[in-house]
Parts: structure tokens; C-alpha cells; sequence
């Protein structure tokens, strides 16, 4: 009986929750949205790169902020689907922009 575990409560907010994957999937896409319209605003890559980042973790931070202010449940694991999505998004964005529209126009 002593070596049997503990049995552990239900994790609430699970790392690999769907919640997470619409966390992750959102700013990915904004973040491509903030590239591609700073792209109109901006001839260097790095800025093009940041405003893409920039609009997802802001997106990001503020539905928790909204969370919170409202009583539901702001999580640091969204904030880091949020982050991990907006430099992912921002990447791709920036390879695609680097590497194919590069040599299209």
C-alpha cells in the first residue's frame, strides 16, 4: 500500500488540450496576416517579421487579459501556444516571403 500512487485530480488545463491547439492555430495565422500587411508598410524583413509576432502576442496577451478581467481562467500555457503559434506563424511567413515571393516579383 505504500508504494501504490496517489491518485492525481483531473489536470483542468492539459498542455495538449484542443483549446490549446485553437490557441496555437489563431495567432499562427495573425501573425501571417501581420506579416503580409506590414509587407505594404515595410521594405526590410526583420520589421515584417516583428509586426507579425507583434499582432499575435497581442491578440494572445489580451484574450487572457480578458480572461481574467471576466472571471474565466487566464493560463500561461495559453500564452504559450499563443507565442510558440505567433513565431511559428511569423516564420513560415517570412520563409515564404524569403525564398518564393523573392523570386516571383
Amino acid at each position: 500500500m505504500l508504494l501504490a500512487s496517489r491518485g492525481a485530480a483531473a489536470d483542468t488545463d492539459p498542455w495538449w488540450g484542443k483549446d490549446k491547439a485553437l490557441h496555437f492555430s489563431v495567432c499562427f495565422m495573425l501573425a501571417g496576416d501581420g506579416y503580409a500587411t506590414s509587407a505594404v508598410l515595410s521594405p526590410r524583413e526583420s520589421n515584417r517579421f516583428l509586426a507579425g509576432l507583434g499582432v499575435a502576442l497581442a491578440a494572445g496577451a489580451g484574450k487572457e487579459v480578458y480572461d481574467k478581467a471576466t472571471g474565466g481562467d487566464a493560463s500561461v500555457r495559453d500564452l504559450t501556444w499563443d507565442a510558440v503559434g505567433g513565431a511559428t506563424g511569423a516564420a513560415i511567413s517570412w520563409l515564404i516571403d524569403r525564398y518564393v515571393f523573392r523570386y516571383l516579383f
